[in-house]
């Protein structure tokens, strides 16, 4: 196989949004056992399997949109739509990725392997129809990081607290709701909607849903901190120092959004954001500092 078609198939897999799996990790995190061998390897052969399944999803939302992402001034360079890469061979290989992933979390967990079959069959229906309805869309798109959580907390059987749902719902919200600022920004510069649902927001309906929902992730954070549970668990009260790198994520995220109007793709943001990559590590560090320092 030629290098440059080799390229071609693995960018329709779009790996860049297995950043998005990370979420499969957050059980563990939340519950403090990523020191734990035992459960980071059963979270990262999730971690693989739902990225194997969703490449596959993401090929097949490829093949149904190859037209109307040739409308579209980033997506037609995407491989079918531009092209590069043909039905035939494109077909085999999302049965392929399919197949592959879902085996793979049923080694691992049946409970697991469950709630990714329902992901898959709930973004189907987003793909063919679902993401066609303003405000249903992008209560899918939140849906599905509540289930990636559901993944990791199957496959490492820790529990998870309605904090933390609620978080990741929210937050998930937040992202979905600046993809469709951004959809709407495209329509209002081109004249051409993108998205069918686009047509169903405004700037002024996205921006107030947007502040909303990133005030109510904020607030579920620090209540999550400074609860009785983490603090007992912790044998500390310090965690709540943390809250100040995800306001500073937060606010960068709405600058993106707001002034740069570049809030289209989370999953490229996360890669080259300088600002969010060095708030990610702040958090993250800090909550090293708080538990093992």
């Amino acid at each position: 196989m030629k290098h440059g078609m080799a390229n071609s198939l693995l960018e329709l897999m779009r790996p860049y949004q297995y950043t998005k799996n990370f979420f499969v990790f957050l059980p563990a995190f939340f519950a403090f056992k990523l020191n734990d061998p035992h459960l980071m390897l059963q979270a990262f052969i999730a971690f693989a399997a739902f990225s194997l399944a969703a490449s596959g999803g993401y090929v097949f939302n490829d093949l149904k949109d190859h037209a109307e992402d040739r409308l579209h001034p980033e997506k037609k360079h995407r491989p079918i739509a531009s092209g590069r890469i043909g039905i035939p061979l494109a077909l085999p290989l999302m049965i392929g990725l399919l197949t592959a992933g879902i085996a793979l979390m049923a080694f691992v967990s049946l409970e697991a392997c469950r709630i990714l079959i329902f992901y898959l069959v709930l973004n189907t229906a987003y793909t063919l129809k679902l993401k066609r309805i303003p405000i249903v869309d992008i209560a899918v798109i939140s849906t599905g990081f509540v289930l990636r959580l559901l993944v990791g907390s199957a496959v490492t059987q820790i529990e998870l607290s309605h904090w933390i749902i609620v978080m990741t719902f929210l937050l998930s919200l937040f992202l979905s709701l600046a993809k469709r600022r951004d959809d709407v920004i495209i329509y209002l510069k081109t004249d051409q909607s993108m998205r069918k649902a686009a047509e169903g927001y405004n700037l002024k309906f996205l921006d107030n849903a947007m502040i909303m929902s990133a005030s109510i992730v904020v607030l579920a954070y620090i209540l999550w901190s400074i609860s009785p549970q983490v603090v007992e668990t912790l044998g500390s009260d310090s965690l709540y120092l943390t809250s100040v790198f995800v306001v500073l994520g937060v606010l960068r995220y709405m600058q993106i959004a707001f002034v740069e109007e570049k809030s289209g793709n989370p999953s490229r943001i996360l890669l080259k954001d300088r600002f969010v990559q060095l708030v990610l590590i702040g958090w993250v560090g800090s909550f090293i500092w708080i538990l093992y320092l």
